[in-house]
C-alpha cells in the first residue's frame, strides 16, 4: 500500500486553525464564517490576503479562532473550488461544512 499524500494545505491543528465556509459578507474586510466546530463567527481578513485574493460567499477557508474571544477570528487561508472539491472528495472535509 501506498501512503495517500494530500497536494493542498491543512489546518495546523497545533495553531488551533479550522475549516470554515464563509456564510455573509460584512464589509469593511469582515465576514460570518460557519466554523467545522458548529459555531458562526466573525472573522477578519487580514490586509495581506485581501490584496491578493478576494473571498465570496461559499468559500472553504482556514481560520484562526482568537483565544480571548472564542467568537471571533481571523481567515488565514482560502481554498479554490477545485481544491475544495478534492478536499471533499478526498474526505478531509468535516461533514458539517462539507458542501462541495
Amino acid at each position: 500500500m501506498r501512503p495517500e499524500y494530500i497536494r493542498v494545505k491543512l489546518p495546523n491543528r497545533k495553531k488551533s486553525e479550522i475549516f470554515a465556509v464563509a456564510e455573509q459578507l460584512l464589509g469593511g474586510s469582515r465576514l460570518i464564517a460557519m466554523c467545522e466546530d458548529g459555531k458562526s463567527r466573525m472573522a477578519r481578513i487580514p490586509g495581506r490576503m485581501k490584496r491578493r485574493m478576494w473571498i465570496r460567499v461559499g468559500d472553504l477557508l482556514i481560520i484562526k479562532p482568537w483565544e480571548f474571544q472564542d467568537e471571533k477570528a481571523d481567515v488565514a487561508y482560502r481554498y479554490t473550488k477545485t481544491q475544495a472539491y478534492y478536499l471533499s472528495k478526498k474526505r478531509k472535509l468535516p461533514e458539517i461544512i462539507d458542501v462541495f
